[in-house]
């Protein structure tokens, strides 16, 4: 079974990954290393490498997904990860995203909002060795300042906008990289900050599922 999965990531990589511009070498290595039929309950593996996001918790109006493999590829490239980056990894479900950054990364705070979820990453990377990653719990939204500030912050799953929680956590020269609106509306940005200033960029279109808790805020009109 394992030999089925390893050969199913090769084909992951090279059908799904490779074919969207993702050129990054240390990145195609983690994307063929890391198990991700881990990353999903026993009855969904076969489903784990498909080109589609996989749920993995919550009822359909509130649920929460395994990103679909070339999208999530695509955002961490454009994130530039190096060995000595701090990295949030921000919605990191059942962990999956945090493994690949695991071997990109200097450290990793992997953020998640479901008890349950969070307690699944703890425990596969674990089984995975990733020693370099902390799961903390807490809102999305608020980030995790008490380990800030972070070279790269990626959002795991699409959101209305961006807090500026998270922009305040950024490092100097750090990247944060999103999808800002829904279904085939979804732009993927690209966000740094420079002498303080964070602005941010198109990059490409991304049709990925949304992240609970980042609808935008409305502000009162009298």
């Amino acid at each position: 079974m394992d030999a089925d999965f390893a050969e199913r990531r090769v084909k992951m990589v090279d059908g799904q990954i490779r074919t969207v511009d993702v050129t990054s070498a240390p990145l195609l290595q983690a994307m063929l290393t890391v198990p991700r039929e881990l990353f999903v309950s026993p009855d969904l593996r076969d489903l784990a490498y498909i080109d589609e996001d996989v749920r993995i918790a919550g009822d359909p109006g509130s649920a929460r997904y395994l990103m679909e493999p070339s999208p999530l590829a695509r955002l961490i490239q454009l994130a530039e990860v190096g060995a000595q980056d701090n990295v949030l990894d921000v919605g990191c479900g059942t962990g999956y995203s945090a493994a690949i950054l695991s071997s990109l990364a200097r450290s990793v705070v992997a953020l998640e909002s479901d008890s349950a979820l969070a307690e699944t990453a703890r425990s596969v990377l674990a089984q995975l060795d990733c020693r370099n990653v902390e799961v903390v719990t807490g809102p999305l939204r608020e980030g995790h300042a008490a380990s800030a500030p972070y070279d790269a912050i990626l959002i795991g799953g699409s959101v209305e906008e961006v807090p500026e929680s998270l922009f305040e956590q950024l490092a100097e020269g750090g990247r944060l990289v999103a999808v800002e609106g829904s279904g085939n509306a979804g732009i993927a940005r690209l966000y740094l900050k420079t002498a303080g200033i964070v602005t941010g960029r198109r990059t490409f279109n991304a049709a990925i599922k949304p992240l609970p808790g980042f609808e935008r805020m409305h502000a009162f009109e009298f």
